[in-house]
């Protein structure tokens, strides 16, 4: 581990905790150089989910985008951004304990779905509308109707 201040490649560990989250180990280091500390965090490697698209290209699972997608449904809707980041969470764990390595951007789509509209119905049809494509007011109104007659 290189220190940040004198660039050394050498330190030891003087502490070592779980971080906040659980999922890291926080490790207070001493240079062995100059002597100052440094905190430093280690997190298992986990091997990226890849997300087939609908014309078979392959990408990394990005949870930044699916955030930002999540963010823009629920714009002006009553959600706290920890809740919607807990869904993301929750949607990337899923698949990490399924072992899968592939999912397909539909299947992904669908739980996507599935989590917002136990959440807000409204954010569930912006996203609905963005994600199943909607090529017309006739398929809005039918994913309305679908949903009120859920109620």
């Amino acid at each position: 581990m290189k220190c940040p201040f004198c660039s050394y490649t050498e330190s030891k560990v003087v502490d070592s905790r779980p971080a906040e989250d659980s999922e890291k180990i926080r490790r207070r280091r001493e240079c062995l150089s100059c002597g100052k500390r440094f905190t430093t965090y280690e997190a298992i490697e986990n091997t990226p989910l890849i997300v087939v698209k609908k014309d078979h290209t392959r990408q990394i699972f990005d949870r930044d985008k699916l955030l930002r997608g999540l963010l823009r449904a629920c714009e002006k809707r009553p959600v706290a951004l920890e809740t919607l980041e807990g869904l993301v969470d929750s949607i990337e764990q899923t698949y990490a304990n399924a072992m899968l390595k592939e999912v397909s951007s539909v299947e992904l789509g669908e739980q996507v779905l599935k989590e917002l509209k136990k959440l807000d119905k409204v954010a569930y049809i912006r996203f609905a509308s963005v994600y199943r494509d909607f090529s017309d007011v006739d398929s809005f109104l039918n994913e309305l109707r679908k949903l009120q007659e859920e109620n």
